[in-house]
């Protein structure tokens, strides 16, 4: 099964991929919006210099230091679970919406998550050790950890485990040191 989104409104459309062959045209109508729309199977409408332009921009990613944990993020009230690496620097965390700038976006019905809720910053410490702070972002709901709400401007370092919330959302974070176990 293979899922797909409205362009107008991002919801999600399913369908059975494996009946249809390479190249194959589909059009399809979002049952949310009404918005009509095709796309093509297995075919990539990039042109031979955007393909380029891509393979320079992931060789360059490729050398950034991508291996810095990841959240798991847990919707109490579905109980679905996503799992979102993390970068050096600041990782910006809050609910997806189609047009939201943020570089660590979940997908969420929890209407107490904003769009930018806190902030991870990963850094290396004077050991050469990975440290993780996790930051309030003026949230409407607040962000808790161990059931305690961080105060504004209140930067608090965290580690593999640390399970804090934002809204009905548990989050926990992951450490490469304890994936690897």
């Amino acid at each position: 099964m293979k899922r797909i989104r409205c362009p107008k409104c991002d919801a999600y459309i399913t369908f059975d991929e494996t009946k249809y062959e390479a190249g194959q045209s589909l059009v399809f109508q979002c049952a949310e919006c009404g918005k009509q729309f095709g796309i093509r199977i297995g075919v990539s409408k990039l042109r031979e210099t955007q393909r380029k332009e891509n393979e320079i921009a992931n060789a360059q990613f490729s050398n950034l230091e991508t291996d810095c944990g990841s959240i798991v993020v847990i919707e109490n009230v579905f109980h679905y679970k996503q799992e979102l690496p993390l970068r050096m620097g600041d990782n910006v965390i809050g609910r997806y919406q189609k047009g939201n700038p943020i570089n660590t976006a979940f997908e969420t019905v929890d209407p107490s998550v904003d769009l930018n809720h806190c902030t991870i910053t990963v850094s290396r410490n004077k050991r050469g050790e990975l440290q993780y702070t996790l930051s309030d972002n003026n949230s409407n709901t607040g962000t808790f950890v161990d059931n305690v709400e961080l105060s504004p401007r209140e930067r608090r370092r965290i580690e593999d485990g640390t399970l804090f919330t934002l809204g009905a959302t548990s989050i926990i974070l992951r450490t490469p040191q304890k994936e690897e176990e």
